[in-house]
């Protein structure tokens, strides 16, 4: 089963990618490693997931935002890779959660993307992971998660 099947298992397809919001491309090649920028998480509608974890977002609001930022990921990867079968392991996420201080539910956040990077990628999704709390993101992002990939070449 390729990650298209599993995809579309889920209900789900690759949405377009967004343009950068700034000086800089949504994914990098270095060799064997695919450099993703951050993403953040949109609704079905296409605009922004914005808010604050804690206080206008709740845990579970914001995993799956954390879910469609992943979604952006793995466009992002198959807009530069051409076949998200040519990922050979998820190396590393950072998950970022704009939340209000005191907030402790980072990681059942980011599980979001996790989850659907395993899903989809099967064995090749498992990765590890920074979970971590940011007093603000750009654009009121309710979070931001960058990843690094191992590609076939």
């Amino acid at each position: 089963m390729t990650p298209y099947d599993r995809l579309r298992e889920l209900g789900l397809e690759l949405p377009p990618v967004r343009k950068a919001a700034g000086a800089y491309v949504p994914g990098r090649l270095a060799g064997n490693l695919l450099f993703l920028s951050g993403r953040g998480g949109a609704h079905a509608d296409g605009t922004v997931a914005s808010g604050r974890v804690g206080e206008t977002v709740t845990t579970e609001e914001a995993h799956v935002h954390a879910r469609s930022a992943g979604l952006q990921l793995l466009a992002a990867a198959h807009a530069e890779l051409g076949d998200l079968g040519r990922v050979q392991a998820v190396v590393k996420l950072l998950g970022m959660v704009n939340a209000v201080p005191g907030y402790r539910e980072h990681p059942k956040v980011i599980d979001g993307c996790s989850e659907l990077f395993l899903h989809v990628l099967g064995e090749a999704g498992r990765h590890a992971r920074s979970a971590v709390g940011v007093g603000s993101l750009p654009h009121d992002m309710t979070v931001e998660v960058e990843a690094i990939l191992l590609v076939k070449t």
